[in-house]
């Protein structure tokens, strides 16, 4: 008896010390945790909910997994049926198309004395919406060039220093391509955080879309002449999105890809050579990048908010952060975890650490709203035809512009 005395007030007082102000019900609450994934994430995703029912016992969280393309499909569905979980996955890039599901966050950091300096600035803006933050970072990430350094080496290019220029990237890619290799791969994405990188914007002070101003065309041109004027780089088919380019990649058949650390793990264990990871090329200016992640929010709709806080908080925690940055599954949004993903996941990687601290250092608001999901599959849909020499940049992006509601 003694013991469980000492357990519960131990129990207490570690609740205490995380939310000092409230006290909650301590009824059972079941709580469910929708995300994208499959079967074979249960048992890493299970350790993280088990962790929220060991700090506080009448909570348990049950995960629930959908494929990717079906997780964004059912979601406005299982919302507005009241089915929803009642913690929600959501990427930043879609949050400003479904902000609308998800608890404003800002009054239980305030009521619980949150401290939301823990995690990584750039994602938390990037899971918030206006002024008001609906989610807590799981990860974080630039998009990066990954590249051969076996490649690298025979062609006598030097080590990607960390404010490397696009001349410097057109440079190795025209010294790497030969012999039925490429220098490059490129995707769909290049299109969005390459041309972001060399200073171009493509939406306006007012955040409307402004895809086809003379500083996005040029930027996205420089990329499509590395594919359709020096031929660096194969065409992606329309509609392949970032797939084609890990592959190529990944058989050799590419020296350089553009990707996020998110792929660092599976990448380097799909490889039998040595990888190194760079920033984007810049232009002119400074450096600057864009980045992106993931996390979970509470649900509008749940009933049980307080407790599904209570767990959101564990789940972003210092422990779950851990385990997924040694398990490789994600650079932690949480700063204080990141050390466990450089030391263990991304430990062979050349350059891994060093590249992502300058992007983190040098990033820039990743600029979104709420049609920029169909602005990317229009990029992903029609770019192909600049690539391939059948319509110009500028006309490619005036279609697209002109396909846009705003």
């Amino acid at each position: 008896m003694r013991r469980h005395l000492v357990l519960l007030a131990t129990t207490a007082l570690a609740s205490a010390s995380l939310f000092a102000a409230p006290s909650y019900s301590q009824e059972q609450v079941n709580l469910t945790w929708q995300m994208w994934g499959d079967e074979k994430d249960s048992a890493l995703f299970g350790s993280l909910a088990a962790l929220v029912t060991e700090q506080y016992p009448n909570i348990t969280v049950t995960p629930q997994f959908s494929g990717w393309t079906d997780y964004w499909t059912r979601l406005p569905v299982l919302a507005s049926s009241g089915q929803i979980a009642d913690i929600v996955a959501m990427q930043s890039m879609r949050m400003p198309t479904f902000y609308g599901i998800l608890e404003p966050l800002d009054p239980y950091f305030e009521k619980e004395g949150f401290d939301v300096n823990l995690y990584e600035s750039s994602i938390m803006e990037g899971l918030s919406h206006g002024d008001t933050q609906y989610a807590l970072p799981y990860d974080v990430g630039p998009w990066v060039v990954y590249y051969n350094i076996d490649r690298f080496e025979e062609a006598g290019i030097p080590t990607p220093a960390p404010d490397w220029t696009f001349n410097d990237f057109r440079d190795a890619a025209l010294k790497l391509t030969g012999d039925g290799k490429y220098g490059y791969a490129t995707q769909a994405f290049d299109f969005i955080a390459g041309p972001v990188a060399l200073g171009a914007e493509y939406l306006n002070d007012a955040d409307e879309f402004d895809a086809a101003n003379p500083g996005y065309v040029e930027a996205v041109g420089k990329y499509v002449d590395l594919v359709n004027v020096d031929k660096t780089s194969p065409v992606f088919a329309s509609g392949a999105g970032a797939i084609t380019g890990s592959g190529r990649f990944a058989t050799g058949e590419a020296a350089m890809y553009i990707d996020g650390p998110w792929v660092l793990v599976q990448t380097k264990d799909s490889v039998d050579f040595k990888i190194g990871v760079a920033p984007l090329p810049r232009g002119d200016g400074p450096s600057r990048f864009i980045t992106a992640g993931s996390g979970w929010g509470v649900a509008a709709a749940s009933k049980h908010k307080d407790e599904a806080f209570k767990a959101l908080a564990v789940l972003t925690g210092p422990k779950a952060a851990e385990i997924l940055a040694t398990a490789g599954r994600a650079l932690p949004g949480r700063l204080d975890a990141q050390k466990f993903w450089y030391d263990e996941a991304a430990k062979d990687v050349v350059g891994a650490r060093e590249a992502l601290t300058y992007a983190f250092e040098h990033s820039t608001k990743f600029r979104l709203n709420e049609k920029y999901n169909d602005f990317e599959n229009l990029i992903t849909q029609y770019m192909p035809l600049a690539l391939q020499g059948d319509s110009t940049t500028e006309a490619v992006l005036t279609d697209i512009q002109n396909q846009l509601p705003f």
